[in-house]
């Protein structure tokens, strides 16, 4: 069995990431290769990870920015394993047997088709600047392995993921949504829609990158964006109305309060924001601006 580790790259320094996964290969001789596709970097990080080249089985830098969901698709031309593990190149390797864990599952569960690992944040936020990424990691996203498996497909993310590759050929990420936001979850509802089970396990990698309040507000701000556009599709709306922003906004829809909420919520946005932006704020108010934006969007 071949394992084929494909990392998206874009504005990131990945060379110790790669020196952490070319070392357990080597230890443990498994059979994996590595492949890397940057999503049209800024000069100097392509410069950076250049000298990767040679110790990687393809290096692949496209010219101009294709997006989260398509770079994940074109893996599939270039792999030629009988896995894929999806990787976010700002993770970092915090298991010497990280490689050997995923492994070790398949072969004790050899009908496997989807298995994701979870992630982790470190224990404190560095300062208030990186409070709300950091909150939302810790609060929402850093789930334990029991957790995840109650909801195994709303508790799916793609930042460290194996997935069998006849079923990445099958179902693919929707290549509408180039932008931020809720792509991971698009696909694992369409993995649901086609039956396919999300095993979970313990076996995270460490977000190395946590944004700061400012950056991530943005990124929140371009997840609701792409949200709304799932919302307007009569196709894709009914597979995420699980998620818990949609079920608020229906339930105001139904009770006929859209357009006292969106006054309301103008009144007071700048005051949340700003909030938000002090970063040590309750997730609550994180939620409520999400309902707001998509709101303002969807009137």
């Amino acid at each position: 069995m071949k394992l084929s580790i494909c990392i998206p790259v874009y504005n990131f320094d990945i060379r110790e990431l790669i020196f952490d996964l070319k070392k357990e290969i080597e230890n443990n001789k498994i059979n994996a290769e590595i492949i890397l596709i940057d999503d049209a970097s800024n000069e100097s990080f392509k410069q950076i990870n250049t000298e990767l080249q040679k110790d990687v089985e393809e290096f692949i830098f496209l010219e101009k920015n294709i997006g989260r969901a398509q770079i994940r698709n074109l893996f599939t031309y270039y792999s030629k394993g009988d896995y894929l593990l999806f990787l976010d190149c700002d993770g970092k390797i915090i298991d010497e047997n990280f490689l050997k864990n995923y492994l070790k599952f398949i072969e004790k569960n050899p009908e496997t088709l989807v298995i994701y690992g979870g992630r982790k944040v470190s224990d404190e936020p560095s300062d208030e600047s990186h409070f709300l990424r950091w909150k939302f990691a810790v609060e929402r996203e850093n789930l334990p392995v029991n957790l995840r498996c109650e909801k195994p497909y709303l508790s799916f993310q793609t930042n460290n993921f194996v997935i069998k590759s006849e079923v990445l050929q099958k179902v693919h990420f929707n290549p509408e949504f180039q932008r931020y936001g809720y792509e991971d979850l698009l696909f694992a509802m369409d993995l649901k829609s086609e039956n396919i089970t999300i095993d979970h396990i313990e076996n995270p990698v460490f977000n190395n990158d946590l944004e700061e309040n400012k950056i991530y507000l943005g990124k929140v701000e371009e997840s609701v964006e792409s949200l709304a556009k799932m919302l307007k599709s009569d196709k894709l709306s009914p597979k995420i109305a699980e998620v818990k922003l949609v079920k608020a906004y229906n339930q105001l829809s139904r009770a006929s309060l859209k357009t006292l909420f969106i006054i309301s919520f103008g009144l007071k946005k700048d005051s949340i924001k700003k909030m938000l932006l002090k970063g040590n704020v309750n997730l609550r108010y994180l939620d409520l601006y999400k309902l707001g934006l998509l709101l303002e969007i969807m009137k």
